[in-house]
C-alpha cells in the first residue's frame, strides 16, 4: 500500500543514521532519491547502496545553512527528475554543552543547521510543489521539544531548534494547505544512531533513561523510518500539522 511509485524525494543529513535510512526506505517503496548531506563521498555510498538493491538515486553535496546550495539542490533534482514530491527534512546536530557555558558560536550553529536550514530546504522545495499543487514535507523534531516534550539538561540550543521545528511546521500546515502541500513533524525519542553515543555510552545515563521509557529500549532507525514513510504516502491523505511522537511510550510514562 505504501507505494512512492513515480515520486521524486529530497533527505537531507542522509549521509548516515535516521537520513541514510529514511533514503533507504523511501528508495524501496519505490521513490527517486536525492541523498544530500555534507560529504558527497558518504552520499554516493549510500546512493551505491540503493541501486544495489534496484532504486533510483542521486547524491548532492548540500550545506543548507547556506541558501545558494539548498537552491542549487532543488535545481538539480528538477533538472535530473523534473519536480520534486516529497522532502525530509532531517540533517541535524547535537552538541552537548551545560547552558552557563554555552557560546554565542555554538548556539547559532545548532539553531543554522536544526532549524534555518529546516525553513531554507523547506521553502526551496515548496516553490517546485506549489508549481502543481502537491507535495509532502515531513520535518524531524524530538521528544526535546519543550511543552509536551521533554526538557533535556546540557542541549538548551537543541531543545529550542526542535521546538521551533514544531511551530513551524503547524504554520506551514496552514499556510500550505491550499496548495495541496501536506507538512508533519517526527518526533522521535531515544534512537540507535551516533547522535546518542555520547549519552548511551555512560552506563548510570543509559540506565536512568532506559528506566525512563516504558518500552526499556531505544528504537532502530529503521522504526523511525516506517513512520516517515507512512506520512509522505498517500495513506496519510488527511494528516498535516501533525507532530507525531515515536518514542516508546517515554511521554506518556
Amino acid at each position: 500500500m505504501l507505494n512512492l511509485k513515480n515520486k521524486v524525494a529530497i533527505i537531507t543529513g542522509a549521509r548516515r543514521g535516521m537520513g541514510r535510512t529514511h533514503a533507504l526506505t523511501l528508495a524501496k517503496a519505490g521513490a527517486k532519491v536525492v541523498v544530500s548531506d555534507i560529504s558527497l563521498e558518504d552520499c554516493e555510498k549510500v546512493v551505491k547502496e540503493i541501486e544495489k538493491d534496484g532504486g533510483k538515486a542521486l547524491a548532492l553535496k548540500s550545506d543548507i545553512t547556506k541558501k545558494k546550495e539548498v537552491e542549487d539542490m532543488v535545481k538539480k533534482t528538477v533538472e535530473k527528475w523534473r519536480k520534486i514530491d516529497l522532502l525530509v527534512n532531517n540533517a541535524g546536530i547535537c552538541q552537548f554543552k551545560p547552558f552557563l557555558d554555552l557560546t554565542e558560536e555554538e548556539w547559532d550553529r545548532t539553531i543554522n543547521i536544526n532549524l534555518k536550514g529546516y525553513f531554507l530546504c523547506a521553502q526551496a522545495a515548496a516553490k517546485e510543489m506549489a508549481k502543481k499543487k502537491s507535495g509532502v514535507i515531513v520535518n524531524i523534531a524530538s521528544v526535546a521539544m519543550g511543552q509536551q516534550g521533554i526538557g533535556f539538561p546540557n542541549i538548551a540550543h537543541y531543545c529550542a531548534s526542535k521546538g521551533g521545528i514544531v511551530g513551524m511546521t503547524e504554520a506551514m500546515a496552514v499556510e500550505l494547505a491550499p496548495l495541496n502541500i501536506r507538512v508533519n513533524a517526527v518526533s522521535p525519542g531515544m534512537i540507535d544512531t551516533p547522535m546518542v553515543d555520547p549519552v548511551m555510552k555512560d552506563p548510570k545515563q543509559k540506565q536512568g533513561i532506559l528506566a525512563r521509557i516504558p518500552m526499556h529500549r531505544m528504537a532502530d532507525a529503521q522504526e523511525v523510518s516506517n513512520l516517515v514513510l507512512f506520512l509522505v504516502s498517500d495513506e496519510s491523505s488527511y494528516m498535516t500539522g501533525s507532530t507525531v511522537v515515536i518514542d516508546g511510550g517515554w511521554l506518556a510514562g
